[in-house]
């Protein structure tokens, strides 16, 4: 469902994304780790058709970023890192604004919108406006317009971001339950996150993929917990 193929980007002198390449299949719960500054929300703008590489490219669903970026985006569900939205709206009326740029009409439209805003638990703030959200509602509004067209592939920029323990085990539980019909990347800090729901996990830095494995082989290879594979991995010379 993801083809990546040595995807670059640079912003001026600094590159962001060194010839990094990959690919993930429906099933698939990938989590994309690395410190700040490794590379991992431009890689996914990228993918996302929000930022155009300076060499390589990517597919989803067969949708190639630069020749079919409105393909991409029709198969693609994307929560940017600080998903934006119109403050100015009430919950209710942007997630119709996104249907109405999805084109999701009449019965499909009703029928999308029960189910994000069960799925995303934001029955009690659905009419009010977004600027008095708290940061944990305005995280899952975000990830309600993510989901609002179903899509095949989602990508998501720290999902948990700003979310209780007891939100951050929904959405978990959430992702865990939609990863059987779906290809899942998602970027985290959070490594007992990656444990909990990913089946792979592709470790950057400075632009470079150093790991591509499942969780527990990472563990096994260098007999630590995950975080101190991850301290290991991105402290090596070889990211220097």
């Amino acid at each position: 469902m993801i083809e990546v193929q040595q995807l670059r980007r640079s912003f001026g002198p600094i590159i962001a994304v060194d010839g990094i390449s990959f690919s993930a299949a429906k099933g698939e719960v990938v989590g994309f780790l690395g410190p700040n500054g490794a590379g991992k929300s431009t890689a996914m703008k990228m993918l996302a058709c929000f930022l155009r590489p300076d060499d390589g490219t990517a597919s989803i669903c067969g949708r190639d970023i630069l020749s079919d970026p409105i393909g991409v985006r029709q198969a693609l569900g994307y929560l940017a890192e600080n998903a934006p939205a119109y403050n100015e709206m009430t919950v209710a009326g942007f997630l119709h604004f996104v249907c109405d740029a999805r084109r999701i009409v009449r019965s499909d439209r009703r029928k999308a919108l029960d189910r994000v805003v069960s799925l995303c638990a934001i029955e009690s703030v659905y009419h009010q406006t977004i600027d008095t959200l708290s940061k944990g509602y305005r995280r899952r509004v975000g990830l309600a317009q993510a989901l609002i067209h179903d899509p095949p592939v989602l990508i998501l920029d720290e999902p948990t971001d700003g979310l209780d323990p007891n939100q951050k085990h929904e959405v978990r539980r959430l992702i865990s339950a939609m990863a059987k019909d779906k290809c899942i990347i998602i970027s985290t800090h959070i490594l007992e996150e990656v444990e909990q729901v990913c089946n792979r996990a592709i470790i950057v830095a400075r632009g470079r993929i150093l790991a591509d494995s499942t969780p527990k082989e990472l563990t096994e290879k260098y007999q630590c917990s995950l975080t101190e594979v991850f301290r290991k991995i991105t402290t090596t010379k070889k990211s220097a």
